[in-house]
């Protein structure tokens, strides 16, 4: 794999393909962890977690026994399973390492494992036919480019805290006109060349 293409993909799962706001998966902990910045920190660094690992066990799962076996039409099940063990795991740390961050992230830790940008990641490495430093890769930069969203949409939210505007946009309203209006914003890396 040479440099271009490690910068190709990395920039792609970033920003050109952020799995919130261009293609709109993950947006229940998108918009219910991003009211404070250390909450959307654990979270992110939580899904970075998640994603990585389970896209590296969920490849091997594909390669070595799902394939093998020719049993390949239940990798999703396989890859629900393999998310829920990451989740799990990502939980008992917290708990043990964290318990004040594990109790503000309460119900979005263990609804990770629902989360569809994680299950996106597994599926969209499955039809990619890349081998495993490509799919690992490709996971943490997807990973990367959620807790990127997540944190710009974070501190935006504490900044409209202080702000003034209609009383009609206040609390949630607001916050969807600026998950559009960075959606908008993200949409512009689209037609990005890179190389």
């Amino acid at each position: 794999m040479t440099w271009q293409e490690v910068v190709t993909l990395s920039l792609g799962a970033i920003l050109i393909e952020n799995f919130v706001l261009t293609r709109f998966l993950g947006v229940c902990p998108f918009l219910g962890v991003s009211k404070k910045t250390d909450t959307a920190l654990g979270m992110s660094l939580s899904v970075i977690f998640v994603m990585t690992a389970a896209a590296a066990a969920s490849w091997a799962i594909r390669q070595y026994l799902l394939i093998p076996f020719d049993v390949e039409h239940l990798s999703t099940i396989a890859f629900i399973l393999v998310i829920a063990a990451m989740v799990q795991f990502a939980e008992i740390t917290l708990k043990k390492h964290a318990p004040e961050l594990f109790t503000r992230l309460g119900i979005y830790l263990p609804l990770i494992a629902a989360n569809c940008a994680v299950l996106g990641v597994a599926l969209i490495i499955r039809d990619s036919g890349n081998g495993f430093i490509e799919s690992v890769l490709f996971a943490f930069m997807s990973g990367v480019g959620f807790s990127l969203a997540l944190l710009l949409f974070s501190s935006i939210r504490a900044r409209l805290e202080f702000s003034e505007h209609p009383e009609a946009f206040e609390g949630f309203p607001i916050a969807l006109i600026t998950a559009g209006l960075l959606a908008l914003a993200f949409t512009g890396f689209a037609g990005m060349r890179i190389f």
